[in-house]
């Protein structure tokens, strides 16, 4: 275990109270349920970058970047190019259309056009695909944190469960922007000085080319075009198809300001997958014994004096904390949104405001639950699906309702929201395929969508209109 001293805890508890104490104050400026989960419709591009990076950029773009670089070295970088390409995307493609649409959810959306079933399908299987990543956040926290503190797992998971609380119940989407806007600072800084540090201790990119097989370590490919394409494409079609980033340019005050927001946090996040690739190489090359999974707060410990040490490790678990958070944000807005008249919501904005609040503490006390077993294995391996499966039930219909609206018949996308997602659990658990799961499911909901568009022409008066 990496042994912290005085030096190492004071940065790391200065940097946490500080971005706790901003999630509370940004709370006060919270008066009602839009306020919390859009901040009241106002954000700045800048904000709606921050709200973006701050909940997308977590365990799987730092930590788990550098132990997958241990490995694998460049292909690695894929977590955050693929995320920066959905940004693109969602800039140039989907906020206008999102923002246009009137509502705060990505199931409303589907269920204005292909009715009550398919909303309710679209919300169920969306929530469990984010709250499956929740808990893979919580667990890489809880990693970091037993890698670093004397605790039992149990404590380590109240312990980042309750900051996710600080990150956002108090300020919601206000909150995870100005916070998200700190962090990204704070990781660019890191990434930066960690590189640095890198090429001051070796001779440069050479070195490291040198001493390692270059077809593994500096490949963006070296997994297979299959397994690494695979994987840019969940994370791009999981940015698109997940509640917290469509809510992220909701929040903006104009669609400018949206587009302008999610083209910045296309060109922030990537270079921030740098850092963790040069570690992980970097380590590689020194300890090719070590455990993967600590290479990052491993570095950080031998190569920073302490205090600095301190403030960028607490950046890390914050890192984790924030796109878990974000996630839970969502989860959130799913269940006050969608479930409003069923809760009795529907005028009542205080109601609304405090169940969106309970709804985030109990999902984070479901997933600290969940970790309580021995199932860090399992959950991981789901983790990395996690993306994919939202991605396979809501990508296809909520472009259809986006993009094509009035031209697929209501049963077509039901059908794709179910044939999707088991088609990439076939191919996670049953099926050996020399390609991501993912592309099964894609290709089956496409096609059936296709079909539809089909005999939605054909048959013109039996529209998904007519099924709402």
């Amino acid at each position: 275990m990496i042994t912290l001293g005085l030096p190492h805890l004071s940065g790391a508890l200065l940097t946490l109270f500080i971005m706790a104490g901003v999630g509370i104050h940004s709370g006060r400026q919270v008066k009602n349920a839009s306020d919390f989960a859009i901040g009241g419709g106002r954000s700045s591009s800048v904000m709606v970058a921050g709200a973006i990076i701050g909940t997308l950029v977590g365990g799987s773009s730092t930590v788990a970047t550098s132990q997958l670089a241990f490995e694998y070295g460049f292909s690695s970088l894929w977590f955050c190019l693929g995320g920066g390409i959905g940004c693109l995307f969602l800039a140039l493609f989907f906020a206008r259309p999102m923002r246009k649409s009137g509502y705060l959810t990505l199931q409303q959306m589907i269920q204005h056009e292909y009715g009550h079933k398919a909303g309710l399908l679209t919300s169920v299987l969306g929530a469990l695909g984010i709250f499956l990543n929740i808990i893979a956040q919580l667990l890489s926290a809880m990693a970091l944190l037993g890698a670093l503190l004397p605790l039992p797992p149990f404590l380590c998971a109240l312990l980042v469960a309750g900051l996710m609380v600080c990150y956002v119940v108090f300020g919601g989407m206000r909150g995870a922007g100005t916070i998200g806007l700190i962090k990204t600072v704070l990781l660019y800084a890191c990434a930066i000085l960690c590189v640095a540090i890198v090429f001051r201790k070796t001779s440069g990119f050479n070195d490291l080319y040198e001493s390692l097989p270059a077809a593994r370590y500096f490949s963006l490919f070296a997994r297979g075009a299959g397994v690494d394409g695979g994987a840019a494409l969940s994370l791009m079609i999981g940015v698109l198809s997940t509640q917290t980033y469509a809510q992220s340019v909701l929040s903006a005050k104009s669609s400018r300001a949206a587009v302008e927001g999610a083209l910045a946090s296309a060109l922030l996040i990537p270079p921030i997958g740098l850092g963790g690739v040069y570690i992980g190489i970097y380590m590689k090359m020194l300890f090719p014994a070590m455990d993967a999974a600590r290479t990052f707060p491993q570095f950080i410990m031998l190569y920073m004096p302490g205090f600095l040490a301190g403030i960028f490790l607490a950046v890390l678990l914050i890192a984790i904390i924030g796109c878990g958070a974000g996630l839970t944000l969502g989860i959130s807005s799913i269940i006050t949104s969608n479930l409003e008249s069923p809760l009795g919501l529907d005028r009542n904005e205080r109601k609304k405001l405090a169940c969106t609040r309970i709804s985030i503490v109990a999902v984070l006390l479901a997933a600290v639950v969940f970790t309580m077993g021995d199932l860090q294995s399992v959950i991981l391996q789901w983790s990395f699906m996690s993306m994919g499966l939202r991605g396979a039930v809501l990508f296809l219909p909520m472009s259809g309702a986006l993009f094509l609206p009035g031209r697929i018949p209501a049963r077509y996308a039901v059908l794709s929201i179910i044939a999707g997602p088991l088609c990439v659990l076939a191919g996670s658990v049953s099926i050996r395929l020399p390609f991501d799961p993912l592309f099964l499911g894609m290709g089956v909901g496409l096609v059936i969508m296709a079909a539809g568009y089909v005999d939605g022409r054909k048959n013109s008066g039996d529209t998904c209109s007519c099924a709402r």
